[in-house]
């Protein structure tokens, strides 16, 4: 937590500062507005995201940069598909192609909202995409890691294509979606399955891995496994829990209603909480990664939304049963972090 605070934290706002002030520059009023609202509003994916540099310090300057900007490239591009003019899955998925040419080095850049009426952003997701590209390709190790990057980014354009597509075509589309993974998750449902892709941890942790010099595609092969589908399924099962209420205002797909009852909810997040600590074991310093689930856990159950929800609250106070040291420890930095630092 003390490089977190030192480092992390603030060169995180430092980078969301440039990217705020480019934002703020874009033609288009509708683009504008998505892109600052989605800075603002989830300004914490950020910050939890770039924790990752906080394990290799001599990176950060890498790192950092390219975790927000693809991280910022992710919620922007959800805000405008969430609140879209259109419900045509060619334009959520040429958006998201984007996020592909991103972790691409050297890809070419396309117009990205060839299929949308709003259009001029001053050159906002280029430069983004073109930052990612640039980080990436200074990693020493990406080479081993990128088929899987690639594959973790297509699987989340895949996801925010069928759950941003007209609502009755929705759940069809996203379970034949699933039946083409299923037999790969067989200790999944399909719900489970979706949340997973929608998480950037992955991502986030195989660019890590490639910080380091002299990673093979086997260990590279190996973390992409470790971390999806528990580790990534945890991170966002949580987002959806606390946004229940919200997404039930707005009419949006929430993952967690799926379940028959509580109970069941509860038992599956306990099952993948317990699966995620086990796989991170098998990772070359796992409590770096056990201390990231806990602060999953931590994060998102302060969350302030938990308060104004009583069956949330309920699910809330079963996951946080026994909770360890650990993750009290990171229920207090983030009510501080939320209360000093956004």
């Amino acid at each position: 937590m003390h490089r977190v605070y030192r480092y992390v934290l603030p060169e995180v706002s430092a980078e969301l500062n440039k990217w705020k002030a480019l934002a703020e520059q874009i033609p288009d009023e509708e683009l504008k507005t998505q892109a600052l609202s989605s800075m603002h509003d989830k300004r914490f994916h950020c910050q939890g995201g770039a924790v990752y540099a906080a394990a290799n310090l001599d990176y950060r300057h890498i790192l950092i940069p390219l975790i927000v900007a693809l991280q910022t490239i992710s919620d922007y591009l959800d805000n405008l598909c969430d609140r879209s003019t259109s419900l045509d899955p060619d334009d959520f998925r040429l958006l998201h192609r984007s996020m592909l040419d991103a972790v691409t080095p050297g890809a070419e850049l396309t117009d990205y909202y060839a299929l949308r009426s709003e259009r001029d952003d001053g050159g906002y997701l280029h430069e983004l995409v073109m930052t990612c590209q640039r980080m990436t390709a200074q990693l020493p190790s990406y080479d081993s890691v990128q088929a899987h990057v690639t594959e973790l980014v297509s699987l989340y354009g895949d996801l925010q294509v069928y759950k941003h597509i007209r609502k009755d075509e929705r759940e069809s589309k996203l379970l034949g979606w699933w039946r083409q993974h299923q037999e790969h998750y067989p200790q999944l449902k399909w719900n489970e399955f979706a949340a997973a892709t929608g998480s950037t941890l992955g991502m986030f942790m195989l660019f890590l891995a490639a910080s380091e010099r002299g990673l093979s595609k086997r260990d590279g092969e190996s973390i992409r496994h470790i971390y999806f589908p528990h580790v990534c399924g945890l991170h966002i099962l949580l987002d959806y829990l606390i946004d229940q209420e919200e997404d039930k205002q707005g009419g949006d797909l929430n993952f967690c209603n799926y379940y028959e009852s509580r109970s069941l909810l509860v038992d599956r997040m306990d099952m993948i909480v317990e699966r995620a600590k086990a796989d991170v074991l098998k990772l070359p310093g796992s409590r770096f990664h056990r201390l990231i689930i806990e602060g999953l856990l931590a994060l998102y159950l302060s969350d302030p939304k938990v308060r104004n929800q009583a069956d949330v609250r309920e699910v809330s106070r079963q996951l946080m049963r026994k909770s360890p040291l650990t993750r009290l420890f990171f229920l207090f930095n983030s009510n501080w972090i939320r209360r000093f630092q956004v």
